[in-house]
């Protein structure tokens, strides 16, 4: 496994790249799992990893890559619900600790997005079970930020 730090529009990413068969690969984006299929299969003697580093980002949020099927890891174990990043940005704060009781509408943190503070809520009442982000982490459309039970 290869890992790289990009930073790409001012957002910082650590990317994880397992090794490619045929033309299928994980990569891991910000602790998020993504299967990366190519297009065209790579040679197992020489695998293009810089390939799989481009497909990794969409180059806007709402633009799927080109040569790449990206499906994002199911986010939550059974039993929780995960709250999800609705767009790209960066972690200001977080609200909630693991084990608080929240109420639905009750701010859990606060993300910055294009210069702008969004504060992400519960979409539920119950207890967070686990805060998958850190204050300063760079968060991508769809990462799962808490998982309410």
């Amino acid at each position: 496994m290869k890992n790289y730090k990009l930073t790409i529009n001012g957002n910082k990413y650590s990317v994880d790249i397992a090794d490619i068969e045929d033309s299928k690969t994980t990569v891991e984006v910000n602790g998020t799992p993504y299967v990366v299929e190519l297009d065209m299969p790579v040679p197992a003697a020489r695998p293009q990893v810089k390939k799989v580093v481009k497909l990794a980002t969409p180059p806007t949020p709402q633009a799927a890559p080109a040569t790449a099927s990206v499906a994002p890891a199911p986010a939550a174990p059974s039993g929780g619900s995960a709250i999800k990043s609705p767009l790209p940005g960066v972690v200001l704060n977080i609200f909630v600790n693991v084990g608080d009781q929240v109420k639905a509408g009750q701010h859990l943190l606060l993300l910055e997005a294009m210069k702008m503070e969004n504060n992400i809520d519960a979409d539920r009442e119950g207890t967070v079970k686990a805060i998958k982000v850190q204050r300063n982490d760079s968060v991508m459309e769809g990462d799962t930020l808490v998982i309410i039970e």
